[in-house]
C-alpha cells in the first residue's frame, strides 16, 4: 500500500483506489489479522473476486466484508466515499453540512445526512475513567431565537402566556472540562440541581475541585464530596484560577458549528452534534488530520445505527404520535 494520506486532497486520491480502502480498513480493524465477526475464528480465506472473506468454520453468515459489524454495515455506498466523508467530518473545525457532503460525494442530501450521523456514532467515546483534579462545569442553551420563530409557534407561546426569549424553548447542554484534559458534554432535560449534580457525580471523581458559574444548582456540590468554587459572571469572568473560560471556548466552537454550518438541529439529534464537537475538541492538539481520521476508524466496530433509529420510527411512542 502506498504511503497513507496526510491531507484531504491526498485522501480523496488515495481512497479512490478500492484496494487502498480495503487495506486501510483491515489495518485499523484487524491489526493482528482478519477474524470472523460471527465466531471470532482466524481461519478465514480471502475471496479476491468479491473483496470479501469466508470463514472455514460451519455457521451461518460465513462470508463477510470489511463493513460487517461496523457503522458502514448494509450500506451500498462504497468505502471510497465513506472514508472521504469520515476524513472531512473528523477534521473540519466547524463541521460539515449534509448539503456540502452531498455536493462533494455525489450522493443525495438525505444519504449524506444519514452517513454523517453514522460517522458521529463512531466519534463517540465510552469513558473509561472519571474526570479528576480541577474540573470546569458550565451549561449552555441551544435553539432558535424568538425573533426567528414561525408566527404559529409564536402565537402558541403568547396564548399560553409563556415568556418569549431567553432560554425559553431551548435545549440545555452541560459541559465538564478537566483542566488540560478531556471535555464531556451532555444534553439535559433542564438545569435543575438534580440533573446537574447527577451528571457531575457520574463523570467527576469525588474530592475533585469543581469551578462553575453562580447557578444555584451547583451550590450543594460540597455535600456530594466535591470542593466547589464559583464565579459570578455579573461581576467578573475570572478570579484567579476560578473561571470557566475553557468551556466558554468549547461553547463558542460548538455554537459556531451549529449556527454557521448545521443551521437547524432538532433536540432529538443534539447529543450527536455535541459528541462530534467534543471529539474534535479533545483531539485538537496532539493529533494531526490523519491521526483523528484513524482514531475514528478504530471506534466504528460494534456500533450500528439504522435509519429507523435515527428518525425515531422504531420508537413506539413516536410512531403512535405520528400516525
Amino acid at each position: 500500500m502506498a504511503s497513507e494520506p496526510k491531507t484531504l486532497q491526498e485522501a480523496i486520491l488515495f481512497y479512490a483506489d478500492p484496494d487502498n480502502c480495503l487495506q486501510t480498513m483491515v489495518a485499523r480493524r484487524w491489526p493482528n489479522g482478519v477474524t470472523c465477526p460471527t465466531c471470532g475464528s482466524t481461519d478465514v480465506r480471502f475471496l479476491a473476486n468479491q473483496k470479501r472473506w469466508e470463514c472455514k468454520a460451519k455457521h451461518a453468515k460465513k462470508q463477510f466484508s470489511a463493513k460487517v459489524g461496523t457503522i458502514f454495515e448494509d450500506s451500498p455506498i462504497g468505502l471510497d466515499k465513506w472514508l472521504t466523508a469520515t476524513w472531512m467530518i473528523s477534521n473540519c473545525k466547524n463541521g460539515v453540512s449534509s448539503w456540502e457532503m452531498h455536493r462533494t460525494l455525489g450522493v443525495t442530501q438525505k444519504t449524506a445526512w444519514f452517513m454523517l450521523h453514522r460517522i458521529r456514532l463512531g466519534m463517540q467515546n465510552t469513558p473509561t475513567k472519571k474526570l479528576a483534579g480541577t474540573v470546569e462545569a458550565d451549561e449552555s442553551f441551544f435553539g432558535g431565537k424568538a425573533a426567528n420563530m414561525h408566527l404559529d409557534k409564536l402565537t402558541r407561546y403568547r396564548m399560553g402566556k409563556r415568556r418569549i426569549g431567553g432560554t425559553e424553548g431551548k435545549v440545555a447542554v452541560m459541559g465538564l472540562l478537566e483542566r488540560h484534559g478531556e471535555a464531556r458534554v451532555q444534553v439535559l432535560p433542564n438545569t435543575r440541581a438534580y440533573h446537574i449534580r447527577t451528571n457531575i457525580i457520574e463523570h467527576v471523581e469525588k474530592g475533585s475541585t469543581v469551578y462553575s458559574d453562580a447557578l444555584r444548582s451547583y451550590r450543594n456540590l460540597p455535600v456530594d464530596g466535591f470542593t466547589h468554587e464559583f464565579i459570578d459572571h455579573a461581576e467578573a469572568y475570572a478570579r484567579g484560577a476560578v473561571h470557566t473560560n475553557g468551556l466558554e471556548n468549547f461553547w463558542s466552537l460548538m455554537k459556531r458549528a451549529i449556527k454557521g454550518t448545521y443551521v437547524s438541529v432538532e433536540p432529538f439529534h443534539l447529543q450527536a452534534y455535541a459528541d462530534e464537537q467534543a471529539f474534535r475538541f479533545n483531539n485538537r492538539k496532539e493529533m494531526g488530520d490523519a491521526d483523528r481520521f484513524n482514531k475514528v476508524l478504530t471506534q466504528i466496530v460494534g456500533k450500528r445505527l439504522t435509519y429507523a433509529e435515527l428518525t425515531g420510527k422504531d420508537d413506539p411512542a413516536t410512531t403512535q404520535a405520528n400516525s
